[in-house]
């Protein structure tokens, strides 16, 4: 279909219907990792740097008889969670549990370890603001069954921090698996996160900061389904977007809020195939992106941007 050609809505329908029934993860990111991402690279972040400062800090029980000095801990990062805490040491008094030596089991993490961190939820107001720059930023859709996404760790949310004793975590024999430690508050609840842990011996580092450096993976571009611009996406980067997808099979949407409720509704601007292949989609509020073009897609765009009813409300032009 060349360029500029209209889409019937219902074809549009049907495509909607059809990534419905299909399973997804997704991440909310600023513009600048949005960019890193179709460019083929996803960062992998040590717990000490994430946003919660409660990350993968159990309560550690310490007996009395127990010598306390190195601890070397060996982890699994595949692994399910083994039985859940200790209930007898839910009467332990709280002297008896010891931060420092949580603090080791973190920073041995954040020496071996770095986490991708996903959502189950699309359509999250807090983390379009928190994490996705304002709704500046954009929502990426990956297929959770590439291959990439081995080992999923679904996060529990719970009332209070898991207790363990400490002879759960040293000994010999002992292997933990980090998918007991991916327990965070009911606060955080509303994020619906899945983990996806490596080793940072299999990342690349490429940015030896003094506190936590910057580890990536390699992401192959078939795990990417689709990205959603935010409300508040510049023109500039739309259009930058738009160059970076076109020729994919990423869908490209662009946020635009609802004519009711505190929710979006998702404007199409391509499908996923190459717009070669199938015409963009044109809309006043997504027009803006073609308005710069000499075709005559770019003619449809300036008219829609100057004529539609439409075109100021959606584009809150004052």
């Amino acid at each position: 279909m060349p360029e500029g050609t209209a889409l019937r809505q219902p074809l549009f329908n049907d495509h909607l219907k059809f990534l419905d029934t299909i399973m997804a993860l997704y991440k909310y990111v600023t513009t600048d990792v949005l960019k890193h991402i179709l460019s083929g690279s996803i960062r992998f972040t040590q717990p000490g740097a994430f946003n919660d400062p409660f990350e993968m800090l159990p309560e550690l029980h310490i007996p009395d008889d127990f010598v306390c000095g190195d601890i070397n801990l060996c982890f699994d990062i595949l692994s399910p969670r083994r039985q859940g805490a200790d209930q007898e040491l839910n009467d332990v008094p709280p002297e008896r549990f010891d931060d420092v030596n949580s603090r080791k089991i973190r920073a041995a993490l954040n020496r071996s370890i770095g986490v991708l961190c996903l959502s189950k939820n699309p359509s999250s107001l807090l983390m379009w603001s928190h994490y996705a720059d304002q709704y500046i930023g954009a929502v990426v859709e990956f297929d959770d069954e590439h291959s990439f996404f081995q080992g999923q760790i679904d996060v529990e949310y719970a009332q209070y921090r898991p207790k363990q004793h400490i002879n759960a975590y040293v000994g010999d024999d002992q292997v933990i698996p980090i998918s007991e430690l991916c327990v965070k508050p009911k606060e955080w609840e509303y994020e619906s996160e899945v983990r996806i842990i490596r080793n940072l011996a299999d990342c690349k580092k490429i940015l030896d900061d003094a506190i936590f450096p910057v580890y990536v993976l390699d992401l192959p571009q078939e795990c990417i389904k689709s990205v959603t611009m935010g409300e508040r996406t510049p023109i500039s980067t739309q259009r930058e977007i738009f160059s970076m997808v076109k020729d994919t099979r990423i869908a490209l949407s662009l946020a635009a809020i609802s004519n009711q409720g505190y929710e979006f509704r998702n404007e199409l601007v391509k499908f996923g195939v190459p717009v070669s292949e199938v015409g963009s989609w044109l809309s006043p509020r997504i027009g803006h992106i073609f308005t710069e073009r000499n075709t005559a897609l770019g003619d449809v765009a300036r008219y829609l941007v100057d004529n539609h009813a439409m075109s100021k409300v959606v584009n809150d032009i004052t």
